[in-house]
């Protein structure tokens, strides 16, 4: 309830904003021009390529440079608006950026990956390759993720209706991917649990980054980390490559940019979510290094703190995420990279009951979730064939949460609920080495070491018994270990071969898993294509579930009940067919099926339990590795990519989730909607110096499963009772959602300000999130998703 409440009271403060729009002067007549520079380097090693071309196209006359030893470029005097750069270098395939941003407040700095041909002719006769996974500036896609992989850019996390630079809202624009909460950002993928997905950044698992999230969440409120700091990522939904380990439904493989090394720069951003500052620039003159660092703190917490009322409660987040680049001349290059984000949440219930209007009034809620980590990165090449990165990493987590009833005949004395105290810890060394034998073969190996230190604790209210239960009290450690590695083979330039295998084990309860991965892809025309994927994947569980106290038949003391589990797993199987309809227009279309099975369910009983239907996959019950589950689909996806000031994508899916309990009955799982339709669709227009934008998109889904509520059962225990011989038996009704974004960049000279305003459910459109029990009238009432929901925000860049 927190994550609703949080973004419901942005509505109170959105007028604050409205008076950015007279904040906009005149433009100077003027030719605006920016430069743009960067490094052009191999895909697989990443190893600088000197001379390599690097042309503007539709200029006159051509501009165009060259690369230095160092594989750096630099193009000055480069109009600002959209441009295009093809790339090309002897001894590899030739690239093309289309629809490149180029503002007058920054300067454009681009890392740009080519694929090396086969033989020394590709480079003459093969065509110029336009990177089809991103409308943004650069390339980088995992080269061996044939099937269910695509690169965002931080454009898209700007540009998209109702992304507000968050990478998991925007990825509810693809096919496959759902929104899983209507005021967070958890998503589901194909059907499975939002807590199947992994968070990576700079090739190391991190944890969950967002704000207000729960322990084994996956999701939350707000994303912590800022777009200032991200480049070009990754983000998979199935077959994943042999590199990732510990998933189940997805992957977010996050990449940062590195600082300006050569001037500085600065953006601030205000609005309704937050105050953001950034800097950048050199560490020193000549160096080559290079320091970026945000920091931002919520608009409502500022706000609050100014006296203004924003609705009932006290809600507030800041965060800060820096990444900072160490160049050597014979050591290889360092990175140090980090973020933190604090986030709380209290409401205080009226002492008063005439004042409640549902039995969530009578409670006082007080929560607070902190994350963070810092990581240190070593890359160093051995010679032209080889490439060794080392990662150290150090993150924690702390998660607090009480919840107090006040009842009219106590006089209002909080009575404690509910009350968790969560703390984790990991630290993790991970070595990878990619090497390259030719054109044809790049094999990549790699090693993870983590250390878990937990300190959990949580004790609710048990209606049976009418009295707190303690459910989990543990201080421990444990770790696991990974090993991966993976073969790309080009049999030809139509044929590409990828094979590998992920191990992982977990030291708590001697647990292993040995996971064979794969994928072909066949370009069996000059704009088509056809790849098949398999992999099987596991995960380990919710750490608390793990330490769960049951009480002990024979001495009726409490006992680690869980302590055994093993992973849950899955094999996924996927064929694809991409077609270049044109230039600029793609098809493409998926279908997958997943097997899930040892999925956790109920150890002591035959019912309908299971983790794979919860947000977090957290219970309190003792559970058994005996479940299974099937998840399978189809995906259609038309996109076109910016041309004539146009772009749009159309995701379809069709797609079904089951699965059985103890019971071994078959089921929907909770996710099961069963069909998905988004439309995302976008006009930009103007001149170099006025931009104008006009976003669009338009979600509708089947309804999630709901369980009915045993209503005799509830008002015994004045509390929501489900009937659980029936889970999953009803479907909600379908939601649809349209969201709205209007933008306007001016460019002036040596600065650029961007004026937006996103309307989340602009229609106001109530969908049912979910029915419950009220005790305070007897009757199972609904509750409903966030209505319209304005987000103002002005940019200032230079």
């Amino acid at each position: 309830m927190h994550t609703i409440s949080l973004i419901q009271s942005a509505r109170r403060c959105a007028l604050i904003f409205l008076s950015f729009y007279l904040i906009f002067p005149p433009l100077q007549a003027q030719t605006l021009t920016q430069t743009i520079r960067g490094t052009v380097v191999d895909q697989s090693l990443q190893t600088p390529l000197p001379g390599a071309t690097v042309v503007i196209l539709n200029t006159t006359p051509l501009k165009g440079t060259s690369t230095d030893a160092s594989g750096q470029f630099r193009l000055e005097q480069v109009p600002v608006g959209r441009q295009t750069l093809q790339i090309s270098v002897v001894g590899y395939k030739n690239a093309m950026l289309q629809n490149i941003t180029v503002d007058a407040g920054k300067e454009l700095v681009l890392t740009i990956a080519l694929e090396e041909a086969i033989s020394q002719l590709s480079e003459v006769t093969v065509k110029p390759t336009v990177d089809k996974d991103t409308l943004g500036p650069a390339l980088w896609l995992n080269e061996m993720a044939a099937v269910s992989a695509r690169t965002f850019s931080v454009e898209e996390t700007q540009k998209f209706a109702a992304a507000v630079n968050d990478p998991a809202r925007m990825a509810t624009a693809y096919a496959g991917v759902v929104g899983a909460d209507d005021g967070g950002n958890s998503i589901v993928i194909r059907g499975n649990a939002p807590n199947g997905l992994l968070w990576r950044m700079e090739g190391v698992e991190i944890p969950n980054p967002n704000h207000f999230s729960d322990l084994g969440t996956a999701g939350g409120g707000i994303s912590i980390l800022s777009a200032q700091l991200l480049a070009n990522s990754d983000f998979l939904t199935g077959a994943f490559p042999a590199e990732y380990g510990n998933a189940l439904s997805g992957v977010f493989d996050l990449r940062l940019r590195r600082g300006n090394n050569a001037k500085r720069e600065y953006t601030v951003q205000a609005g309704i979510l937050g105050l953001d500052v950034a800097a950048e620039g050199p560490i020193a003159k000549g160096y080559g290094g290079s320091f970026l660092i945000n920091y931002r703190y919520s608009t409502l917490g500022l706000l609050s703190k100014a006296g203004v009322d924003i609705g009932t409660g006290d809600r507030v987040f800041q965060d800060l995420s820096f990444n900072v680049y160490l160049p050597t001349r014979r050591s290889g290059k360092f990175t140090l990279f980090g973020f933190g984000g604090l986030s709380s949440s209290k409401i205080m219930a009226p002492a008063d009951s005439t004042k409640w209007v549902s039995d969530f009034d009578r409670y006082n809620e007080d929560f607070r979730s902190n994350t963070g980590a810092v990581g240190l990165t070593h890359t160093l090449p051995f010679g032209r064939k080889a490439l060794l990165k080392t990662v150290l990493l150090a993150s924690g987590y702390e998660n607090r949460y009480q919840s107090d009833i006040l009842e009219p005949a106590n006089d209002y004395v909080p009575l404690e609920r509910h009350n968790e105290a969560y703390t984790t810890q990991k630290r993790i060394l991970s070595t990878t080495l990619t090497y390259k034998l030719n054109g044809r073969h790049t094999i990549r190996t790699g090693l993870i070491g983590t250390q878990l230190i937990y300190n959990l604790a949580q004790r609710s209210w048990e209606a049976e018994q009418n009295r707190l239960l303690t459910r989990v009290r543990v201080s421990d450690q444990t770790s696991t270990v990974q090993a991966f590695g993976q073969w790309n083979y080009r049999l030809s330039e139509q044929l590409t071969l990828n094979a590998g295998l992920h191990y992982l084990h977990l030291n708590l309860n001697s647990t292993s898993a040995l996971e064979p991965r794969g994928s072909l892809q066949w370009a069996f025309a000059p704009n088509q294509s056809l790849s098949v994927g398999y992999g099987l994947h596991s995960q380990l569980q919710n750490p608390a579930t793990y330490f769960i106290l049951s009480t002990n038949g024979a001495s009726n003391l409490p006992a680690l009940s869980n302590r055994n589990l093993g992973f849950t797993r899955s094999h996924h199987y996927v064929l694809a067919y991409d077609r270049r309809l044109t230039n600029y227009l793609r098809l493409k279309v998926e279908t997958y099926y997943q097997r899930l099975f040892d999925i956790p369910v109920s150890a002591n009983q035959r019912d309908a339990f299971a983790v794979i239907n919860q947000f977090s996959g957290f219970t309190n019950q003792p559970l058994v590795n005996g479940g299974h589950g099937r998840n399978y689909g189809l995906e259609v996806t038309v996109e076109q990519f910016l041309h004539n000031g146009l772009y749009f994508l159309l995701a379809s899916s069709l797609y079904n989730s089951a699965y059985h309990g103890s019971d071994g009955v078959w089921r929907n799982t909770r996710w099961n909607g069963r069909y998905a339709e988004s439309l995302l669709v976008g006009k930009e227009w103007g001149t170099d110096k006025n931009v104008f934008g006009l976003n669009l998109k338009l979600s509708y889904y089947g309804g999630y499963r709901d369980t009915p509520i045993d209503i005799a059962e509830s008002k015994r225990l004045s509390e929501t009772v489900y009937v659980k011989s029936q889970a999953f038996t009803q479907q909600l009704p379908a939601y649809f959602r349209p969201d709205v974004r209007l933008s306007w960049k001016k460019n002036r000279p040596h600065s650029t300000r961007t004026l937006s305003l996103d309307l989340q459910n602009a229609v106001n459109r109530q969908n049912v999130y979910g029915r419950y029990f009220d005790p305070n009238t007897g009757n199972v009432k609904t509750y409903y998703g966030t209505g319209l929901i304005p987000v103002l925000s002005y940019r200032v860049v230079f």
